[in-house]
């Protein structure tokens, strides 16, 4: 049976969760009191509605008791995704996401039980940030404040060298979860330690942002 979602509020950062989900074989309501939006994404998720997101009888409608989860996207109306973060809670869904307006607005909704609370905006401008000044990396996927994923081009003092001769854990304290050749289209997620870095390599590397910025 796939996993069921409902996601309040459809502007961009809701419309683009309920489609993602969707995309990944979800089945998805979405909810907004703005008819247009609601249009505009009717035929891109399972189910949409107009509804306002303070009526406390609307999760009771929608029969939210079935739902995986819930994602509460609409964080300019405090009061709203408060009293549905509320509703969720004593109606038992099990995982409920809720976007916050700032960081008052955060703990009240952890406070009163959202299991996780994400400021979408500040998070992408934080990865973009990186990026452009570590012109060299192709992404960078933060996992909490202090680690993260990226991927970045061989660095030219390490071309013709083996992982085994880098001894990149105890040297650099990262560790390589990945190689993509983009020639070949070819991704190795257990790199061979023997094999010697070529130019145009990617490598995946996960550890302390501290230590990934010296590399």
């Amino acid at each position: 049976m796939n996993k069921q979602f409902v996601v309040l509020g459809l502007g961009s950062f809701g419309a683009s969760v309920a489609v993602t989900l969707q995309k990944l074989g979800c089945d998805v309501v979405a909810v907004d009191q703005d008819m247009e939006l609601v249009t505009d994404i009717a035929e891109k998720v399972t189910y949409a509605m107009q509804a306002d997101i303070e009526n406390p009888k609307l999760l009771e409608s929608l029969g939210s008791r079935n739902f995986d989860g819930m994602v509460v996207a609409s964080s300019e109306n405090l009061e709203g995704s408060i009293l549905a973060t509320l509703a969720a809670k004593e109606m038992g869904i099990p995982y409920i996401l809720c976007k916050a307006h700032n960081e008052r607005h955060a703990q009240v909704l952890r406070k009163i039980g959202a299991d996780a609370v994400v400021f979408p905006e500040e998070e992408m401008g934080r990865k973009i940030a990186k990026n452009l000044v570590s012109a060299n990396l192709a992404d960078w996927i933060e996992l909490s404040p202090d680690y993260s994923i990226v991927e970045t081009a061989i660095p030219k003092r390490w071309i013709g060298k083996t992982l085994k001769e880098l001894d990149v854990r105890r040297t650099y304290e990262v560790n390589v979860v990945g190689i993509r050749e983009e020639e070949e289209g070819r991704v190795e997620i257990t790199p061979n330690p023997e094999m010697p870095l070529k130019e145009g390599m990617i490598l995946m590397l996960i550890g302390a942002n501290e230590a990934l910025e010296k590399i």
